[in-house]
C-alpha cells in the first residue's frame, strides 16, 4: 500500500487587503503558493487578469490588492478567464493533494515519518519579486525547495526575511556600480505573518549580548514545502536591532554574526514554537550553523544541566546532514575571536563554558588563538557532509582533512552531491514546449529517466533551432529594451536611444556569460587580448556579439573594478553594438541569458569553481557551454555537448598568470577554429547541424543528471534516509 509522507502545515493569518468576487476566490492560495513561479498556465492566468500590472509587478499578490471591484465584470463576462482559472486552481490543489502518489511516496513511503527534513539558508532565489537571494547559493536553495517539493519529500525550509533585500544594482556613465537598496512591504509580497497557538502572531527570542531580541515569523508557500523567514524589524525591538535582518550580506562583521545567529538559534526555536520536531537537520552552507547551539542547549536543560557539552553534540550530530558550497575563503564564514567571545557570551554559562563551544568553530585546532568558523563548527558538528560536485568534494575534503571528524569507518572526509537546477523554472517557453511534445505533458515528472531524455537526440533538427530562435529573439528584444533604459538614464540624446533598434544581430553567434563578479571567475579572461578579440567580433563572415551581467559585493573593490573595465570596453568604437552589459542582474536577466544565448561561457580559475549551475540552466536550454574543466563541467562534458577550455591536468600545474595566459589562448583557439565555424557552417538556410546535434546531445545528457530533482534524491537517500533512521 502506496504511505503518503506528510506536508507539513503552518498556521498564518491573513494580512493584505484582498478582495476576490466568489467565483475566483481561489485566486487568493493561488497567489500566495509559489507553485505559480514555475507553472506557466498560473503565470498566463494573472497576465490575463490584468496585463499591465502583471508585466508591471510579476507578483500576484501586488496585483490582486491593485485591482479594482470594477475591473472584474468584463473578464469574467467573457467567460475564457472563468476555464483558465478552474484548470489552474484544480492543478494546484491536485498537486498539494499528491493526488496518485510522488516520488517520494512511490520509493521511500513510510520513511521519515518521525518528522521532516529542516533545511535551512542564509538565502532563497525563488523569483526575482521576493528578492532575498544574491546569487548562486540562493537560487540552488530555492531550486532545492522546488524540487523537494516536486518529489514529495516532507520539508520545512528555514531563512531570514531581508527588508531591503540583497541591492539592486545599476550602471553609471562611466562604468560604476551603484548600489540601491528597496524597502520591502513584507504584506504585499507572497508572505503571511505564521500565527501562534493564541492566534497572534508568532514570535521567537534570540539571546545576543546583554539583551533578548525578538523575530516575527513570515511564511512563505513553495508548493508543498513552507519556508519559514524570520524578521526583527519590530516595534518591540531596540531601533539598533530592527536593522539586523536588513540587508542581505551585509558587509559589517558583528551584524553579520548576529544575524547568523537569529538564522540558526531563531530557526531552531520558531521549529519548537510550532511543534515541529525534524527528522533531519540540513545545514546548507556554515551561515545556519550556529543552530546546533540551541539544539545543545536543549539537550543540557533537558537533563538539568547535568550533561556536558560534547556529549550533547554527540547527540545533535546524529541527524544533521552538512552542505559546503565552496573553496573561497571568503565562501567560509569566520570571525575574529574576541567577536565571537562577545556574541556568544550568552551560551558560556547554558553550554558550560565558551572554550568548548569556540573549540568547535577551530579550524586550525593546533594553532591557538584563531579565528572561529562556522565551516568547521558545521563539520564538526554533522553526521554527514558534501560538497556540491566531485571535483569540489575532491578539493574541500583536501581542505579539511586535517580534522578529526565523527565520520564512520570508510565513510569520506566530504562526499560529492553535484548540484543541479529546478528544470520547469529555467527552461524556456519554447524549449518546454518541445520537451512536452517529445516526452509528453508530464515530462516534469519524467526528470528522473535518462532513457526518456535521449529521445530528445531523434528530434527534427528544425524543430530544435526553431524552439532556440524564438528564445534568442525574445532576448534580442529584451536586450534593446534594457539597453535604451540605460542610455537614456545616462542622458543618450533621441537619435543615440533609435539607433537602439538596429543592436542586437538576432543571427550573429551569441555568447553570454552572467555570474558574481570575483575575481576568480575571470570575466576579463575573454578581454585580455583585445587584438584578438576585435578581430574575432569584426569578422564579416562569423559575425560574434557577446552579453554580460553580474554584480559585485559592494565590500568587492576588485570585482566592482571588473565591471567598470568592461563597461568602458563596451562603450568604445571597436566594441559598441557587439559587446553588452545588462544592469541589474537578478533571476529574470538570468533566466533570458540562458535561454536566449548560443553559447554560455564560464571561466573560473580551477580549481575555485564549487558548481557553476548557470551552465546547466544553459545546457538544458539546448546552449552550449565553453567552458573551464571545473565545477561540475568535469561530470558534463561528453565531447559532443559543448567545448571544454584547456587541459585540467594541465591547468593545476601552472601559477595563476601562467594558467590565465594558457586559457586565454585555449579560448581564443576555440572561438576562431571550432566554435564560430561550427555555428556558420550551413546548408543554405537550413538549421546548422553539427551545431544542432550538439545541442540535443546538450539537453539529452544534462537534463536528467543535472536537474535538482536528482540531485534531491540524491540528499534523500545518500544522507537523509541514514541521519533519519
Amino acid at each position: 500500500m502506496l504511505t503518503t509522507a506528510t506536508r507539513v502545515a503552518i498556521p498564518f493569518l491573513h494580512c493584505a487587503d484582498i478582495e476576490l468576487p466568489r467565483q475566483v476566490t481561489k485566486l487568493y492560495d493561488l497567489a500566495y503558493n509559489l507553485w505559480w513561479s514555475w507553472n506557466p498556465s498560473a503565470r498566463e492566468l494573472f497576465d490575463q487578469i490584468d496585463p499591465s500590472h502583471w508585466r508591471h509587478y510579476r507578483n500576484p499578490v501586488e496585483l490582486l490588492i491593485n485591482i479594482e471591484p470594477s475591473h472584474w465584470l468584463p473578464i469574467l463576462e467573457e467567460g475564457s478567464l472563468l476555464r483558465r482559472y478552474e484548470r489552474v486552481t484544480d492543478d494546484l490543489e491536485s498537486y498539494l493533494e499528491r493526488r496518485g502518489g510522488c516520488w517520494f511516496d512511490h520509493q521511500h513511503g513510510g520513511q521519515l515519518e518521525s518528522g521532516p527534513v529542516a533545511y535551512f539558508s542564509m538565502e532563497y532565489g525563488l523569483h526575482q519579486s521576493l528578492a532575498i537571494y544574491s546569487g548562486g547559493l540562493g537560487v540552488l536553495s530555492g531550486d532545492h525547495c522546488k524540487s523537494a517539493s516536486d518529489l514529495g519529500l516532507p520539508m520545512v525550509a528555514v531563512g531570514l526575511a531581508y527588508a531591503n533585500g540583497y541591492f539592486q544594482q545599476t550602471i553609471d556613465a562611466d562604468g560604476v556600480q551603484q548600489h540601491f537598496y528597496p524597502e520591502y512591504d513584507f504584506t504585499r509580497l507572497p508572505l503571511r505573518p505564521v500565527a501562534d497557538p493564541n492566534g497572534g502572531e508568532l514570535r521567537v527570542s534570540v539571546p545576543l549580548p546583554g539583551r533578548e531580541v525578538l523575530a516575527r515569523v513570515w511564511v512563505a508557500e513553495v508548493g508543498r514545502v513552507p519556508l519559514l523567514l524570520l524578521d526583527t524589524c519590530l516595534a518591540e525591538n531596540d531601533p539598533a536591532d530592527r536593522p539586523i535582518t536588513g540587508q542581505l550580506y551585509v558587509r559589517g562583521r558583528a551584524m553579520r554574526l548576529a544575524q547568523e545567529i537569529l538564522l540558526g538559534v531563531g530557526g531552531a526555536r520558531a521549529l519548537a514554537a510550532l511543534s515541529i520536531k525534524p527528522a533531519v537537520w540540513h545545514i546548507n552552507e556554515g551561515h545556519s550553523a550556529l543552530l546546533q547551539l540551541e539544539r545543545s542547549r536543549q539537550r543540557i536543560e533537558e537533563s538539568a544541566g547535568s550533561r556536558s557539552l560534547a556529549s550533547v553534540v554527540d547527540e545533535v550530530r546524529r541527524d544533521v546532514v552538512f552542505t559546503t558550497h565552496t573553496p573561497v575563503p571568503a565562501g567560509n564564514e569566520q570571525f575574529d575571536r574576541e567577536l565571537a567571545q562577545r556574541y556568544l557570551e550568552p551560551w558560556s554559562e547554558l553550554l558550560g563554558g565558551l572554550d568548548g563551544l569556540l573549540a568547535l568553530g577551530d579550524a586550525h585546532p593546533d594553532e591557538e588563538g584563531g579565528a572561529f568558523n562556522l565551516t568547521a563548527l558545521g563539520l564538526n558538528t554533522s553526521r554527514w557532509a558534501n560538497a556540491v560536485s566531485k571535483l569540489n568534494a575532491e578539493v574541500t575534503s583536501r581542505m579539511w582533512q586535517h580534522l578529526d571528524l565523527p565520520r564512520a569507518a570508510g565513510e569520506p572526509v566530504i562526499a560529492p552531491i553535484t548540484n543541479g537546477i529546478h528544470t520547469p523554472t529555467w527552461v524556456g517557453e519554447e524549449m518546454g514546449g518541445l520537451f512536452a511534445k517529445i516526452l509528453g505533458r508530464d515530462w516534469q515528472s519524467r526528470l528522473l529517466d535518462e532513457a526518456a531524455w535521449q529521445l530528445f537526440r531523434q528530434v527534427e533538427d528544425g524543430e530544435v533551432w526553431e524552439a532556440h530562435q524564438a528564445q534568442k529573439r525574445r532576448l534580442g528584444r529584451f536586450v534593446r529594451h534594457q539597453t535604451r533604459r540605460q542610455l537614456a538614464r545616462h542622458g543618450g540624446s533621441p537619435e543615440e536611444l533609435r539607433q537602439v533598434d538596429v543592436l542586437f544581430d538576432e543571427e550573429a553567434l551569441t555568447i553570454g556569460f552572467a555570474r558574481r563578479f570575483a575575481t576568480y571567475k575571470r570575466a576579463k579572461l575573454l578581454f585580455s587580448d583585445l587584438d584578438r578579440l576585435r578581430t574575432l567580433l569584426a569578422d564579416p563572415q562569423r559575425s560574434i556579439q557577446i552579453l554580460l551581467a553580474g554584480k559585485a559585493h559592494p565590500a568587492d573593490r576588485a570585482g566592482q573594478a571588473l565591471i567598470r573595465d568592461i563597461f568602458a570596453l563596451s562603450q568604445t568604437e571597436d566594441f559598441r553594438g557587439r559587446v553588452f552589459f545588462l544592469e541589474g542582474y537578478d533571476m529574470k536577466i538570468g533566466r533570458m541569458l540562458v535561454q536566449g544565448v548560443d553559447v554560455w561561457l564560464n571561466t573560473p580559475r580551477r580549481p575555485m569553481e564549487a558548481s557553476g549551475t548557470s551552465g546547466q540552466k544553459a545546457a538544458m536550454n539546448g546552449v552550449l557551454n565553453c567552458s573551464i574543466l571545473d565545477g561540475w563541467w568535469p561530470e558534463g562534458y561528453s565531447g559532443d555537448n559543448g567545448w571544454a577550455i584547456g587541459e585540467e591536468q594541465v591547468n593545476e600545474t601552472l601559477s595563476e598568470e601562467e594558467q590565465d595566459q594558457y586559457d586565454a589562448e585555449a579560448l581564443y583557439r576555440l572561438l576562431a577554429e571550432e566554435i564560430a565555424p561550427a555555428y556558420y557552417r550551413r546548408d543554405g538556410d537550413a538549421a546548422p547541424a553539427d551545431w544542432v546535434q550538439r545541442m540535443k546531445a546538450s539537453i539529452a545528457t544534462a537534463t536528467p543528471r543535472f536537474s535538482s530533482h536528482r540531485m534531491v534524491r540524491d540528499y534523500i537517500e545518500q544522507s537523509y534516509l541514514p541521519a533519519g533512521s
